[in-house]
């Protein structure tokens, strides 16, 4: 398993193919399989995901104060610089998507295109989702992962995501499942604090090539906050996925599918030049 160290931490990373490179991050409380999961680079793509603090195999957690989606971006930056790599396309997944987005407007010179995959946040805080992931740390900390899971779905405000998307009841239920749940509970509290600096204004500055992957029937990820990114960031396109709630088969074929188009679309020319320079 490859690794790089960084700030004292030693963070482990994955990547597929060859060509573009395209950073695609995974979301809150998951880890390199989600991304690689989802997406199988065509040829002329390098697809690379690493692992965030308190996530997967990297390791020790760190600073609590350093969990932190700014963290996380300048972490971002520092795996690119390890793997020489100038510039790249950059996407995520939820807390993903916020990490990508912080890229892009933080360092616009290193960003060949952009993809934000079911979006958490805009351009302030989410008092919904911090309540809901409050509760979480809440259980974890208080009866442990395990009797914490148990506690938690005997709750109204689990029976209540069941009812809404049982795929947020889901993935909200495997934050107890992770080997490391208790090590790293301080991801659950931190994150979903985050509130993002820059304003909707500062979208518009987005000069690159931008995909933005959105889906019904999830409220962590509500289906408009894809809109209006879409509406604020020049020439996004905008591409509505099957929910993972009705099948998570089609959820991934139509990610697949989306990505595909889009990096083999913009950068298809660039690939042929990378492959006859060399």
């Amino acid at each position: 398993m490859p690794f790089f160290d960084h700030d004292g931490i030693r963070f482990h990373y994955r990547e597929s193919g060859s060509g573009i490179p395209f950073v695609f991050q995974h979301g809150l409380g998951a880890d390199l399989n989600q991304t690689f999961d989802l997406f199988k680079p065509p040829a002329g793509c390098r697809l690379l995901t690493f692992e965030c603090r308190g996530h997967g195999e990297t390791r020790p957690l760190g600073a609590d104060e350093k969990v932190s989606v700014e963290t996380f971006t300048a972490d971002l930056c520092a795996f690119l610089d390890y793997l020489k790599i100038q510039r790249a396309a950059i996407g995520g997944i939820s807390m993903g998507a916020a990490i990508a987005l912080r890229f892009a407007l933080e360092h616009p010179q290193r960003v060949l295109g952009l993809v934000l995959s079911r979006p958490a946040w805009l351009d302030e805080s989410r008092a919904d989702n911090l309540k809901v992931f409050a509760t979480l740390a809440e259980f974890i900390r208080k009866y442990g992962a395990v009797e914490g899971a148990r506690r938690y779905q005997q709750t109204e405000a689990y029976q209540e995501v069941l009812r809404r998307s049982p795929d947020n009841a889901n993935s909200l239920l495997a934050q107890f499942a992770h080997p490391r749940a208790e090590e790293t509970v301080a991801k659950l509290e931190r994150i979903p604090n985050y509130v993002p600096q820059h304003s909707r204004a500062d979208w518009q500055r987005i000069q690159v090539p931008t995909l933005i992957l959105v889906n019904q029937q999830d409220p962590i990820h509500p289906f408009e906050f894809g809109e209006v990114l879409a509406q604020a960031i020049p020439g996004a396109n905008l591409v509505e996925l099957t929910p993972k709630s009705v099948s998570t088969g089609r959820h991934a074929g139509d990610v697949q599918r989306a990505l595909e188009d889009f990096l083999l679309k913009n950068f298809a020319i660039t690939v042929k030049m990378k492959e006859h320079d060399r």
